[in-house]
């Protein structure tokens, strides 16, 4: 669910113990939330490979699955999972391109559109077209070879988040708009996730490069830096340490988060934060194949399981982010709190290709100078 991640959110909204582990960790037996157990098995002359049983999913540190799910993918395919989890969106993206050919695991999940491009021109993935891909979900798909090797889960929105409830109490009024995070008024109040370290932070300078433009995203950013903008390493330390109604209390009561967070305020009610609804960049997770799997049948077996109703429908809850299968109802307490923007600023993902590194480069100079 986009990433820094949002285990901390998830943690505090659900209760589910975050399936959440080491790279090279594994626990259980199949009714446990991982497992590692392999069978061998072999011809009557026994000298074919083992069948691989286990099934590697390498993911970000948000990925969600109670054991009863798992457990489930085990008696319908006979295969069970071992989770590695590798930290935020941007670095899950940045450790399959490096370990292209000779990955950790088989499949992958997390992959988000703003870093889809890096991992499918690296050659890191193998080309998977799921048949179980929900009616309705095809407009969350890549475009050309991206799409046969990156396949859509889920969806949110990457948005400014206000609390409410601190600007009542101080009696002052909140921003608005993107504009307004520039002015006086809000000087040392906003705490965003880099660009560079976090998949959340990349999505809010492509929301910002798609707001004000080639030659106008850059002059943003300087005076968001001079407002005095605080850039945190990712999603966690933003929410959890800074914000005002995140888990830490911080002391900054405007923070890039999701659209869904307002959720996590509810109070009699009624949300104590929102979303400003024209700062969010749709962000869409992926799963693959990872070139050089041990397992591939296990992987395409992994993905189709992910697009059924059962997961599906898990997701809201578990991960907090909307299901791309449309049949699947989102639970009826965001209906009090989650906004979903009539429209998202959108960069074409050809252009990300082309320019991610040089942005990246601008956005440094920017919040460094």
């Amino acid at each position: 669910m986009f990433r820094t991640s949002r285990t901390v959110l998830v943690a505090a909204l659900t209760g589910v113990l975050s399936v959440s582990l080491a790279s090279c960790s594994t626990i259980g037996d199949s009714g446990s939330d991982t497992s590692s157990a392999t069978s061998s098995g072999s011809s009557a002359g026994g000298s074919s490979a083992p069948k691989q049983t286990t099934v590697r999913l390498v993911t970000h540190d948000s990925f969600v699955a109670p054991k009863e799910l798992l457990a489930q993918f085990t008696k319908e395919t006979g295969y069970q999972v071992q989770v590695l989890a590798s930290g935020d969106a941007g670095k899950l993206a940045n450790s399959v391109v490096l370990a292209k050919g000779n990955p950790t695991g088989d499949v992958v999940f997390g992959i988000d559109n703003t870093f889809a491009s890096r991992v499918v021109d690296a050659g890191a993935l193998t080309p998977y077209t799921s048949a179980k891909l929900p009616q309705g979900a095809g407009k969350y798909a890549l475009t050309g070879d991206a799409a046969k090797s990156l396949t859509p889960i889920d969806f949110g929105d990457v948005c400014v988040n206000v609390d409410d409830a601190w600007f009542a109490a101080h009696k002052k009024a909140k921003p608005n708009s993107l504009d307004d995070l520039t002015k006086p008024e809000y000087k040392d109040l906003f705490v965003t996730p880099g660009a560079a370290t976090s998949s959340p932070g990349m999505a809010f300078l492509l929301a910002t490069i798609a707001k004000y433009g080639d030659n106008g995203w850059q002059d943003y950013w300087k005076k968001l830096k001079a407002n005095g903008v605080k850039v945190t390493s990712g999603w966690s330390d933003a929410w959890s340490v800074d914000y005002t109604a995140g888990g830490g209390k911080g002391s900054r009561p405007i923070v890039l988060s999701y659209n869904t967070s307002p959720a996590d305020t509810v109070k009699d009610g009624k949300a104590t934060t929102s979303a400003l609804t024209d700062s969010c960049f749709r962000q869409v997770e992926y799963a693959g194949v990872l070139k050089g799997a041990k397992n591939e049948p296990g992987a395409q077996a992994f993905i189709d399981f992910l697009l059924g109703k059962t997961f599906q429908a898990s997701m809201p809850a578990n991960m907090y982010v909307f299901p791309v299968d449309p049949a699947v109802a989102i639970p009826a307490e965001w209906k009090a709190a989650v906004t979903v923007p009539d429209k998202t600023l959108e960069v074409d993902p050809a252009k990300i290709t082309a320019n991610r590194d040089k942005w990246l480069r601008e956005w440094q100079d920017a919040v460094s100078g």
